[in-house]
């Protein structure tokens, strides 16, 4: 797994408030370390790297996902969709209100989605995590692992996930 939003969070901690942006995707340093980072790490890794993040800006998807396919390197994007109504029920169980900065984003980031360079477009409505990392390994011919947790545990293993990705105020 590899997450761009890191590289975010460290430039909001490092970045001067007199020059850092509201959206961390619009400092050039953003793109640029996600890039070098992505294919740093699919030089060096001979696995299958996971990226979860949201790019919407079209300049910003050719210099990140465009900038690795242009080196070589096979980048399989999947754009997974939902209903507004399930995308905001998903960022308040993440800790995110209605009034988050994700949340605020939400009407322009799915007009943005809908345009054929963010396909492939993957419906995630009414689907679970594991039916979602099913369909994108179908897609890519990956074999996936089998679940290391018993099933009775495995709740457990996704709420501490979650709890990893809930936003707390600082």
């Amino acid at each position: 797994m590899f997450d761009p939003e890191q590289i975010g969070f460290f430039l909001g901690k490092v970045v001067p408030p007199e020059v850092r942006k509201s959206d961390f995707q619009d400092h050039r340093l953003w793109r640029k370390l996600t890039y070098e980072g992505l294919r740093y790490v699919a030089e060096n890794y001979t696995s299958t790297i996971v990226v979860p993040m949201t790019i919407v800006n079209p300049e910003y998807y050719d210099q990140t996902v465009g900038a690795l396919r242009k080196t070589g390197l096979h980048v399989h994007h999947f754009t997974l969709l939902a209903s507004r109504e399930t995308i905001l029920r998903r960022l308040r169980k993440r800790g995110d209100g209605t009034n988050s900065w994700g949340a605020r984003q939400l009407d322009r980031c799915l007009a943005s989605l809908s345009d054929e360079k963010f396909k492939f477009h993957l419906d995630t409505e009414g689907k679970s995590i594991e039916l979602v990392a099913e369909e994108i390994a179908r897609h890519i011919d990956l074999k996936l692992k089998p679940p290391t947790w018993h099933p009775i545990l495995r709740p457990l293993k996704r709420a501490m996930v979650q709890m990893r990705h809930v936003r707390f105020l600082q």
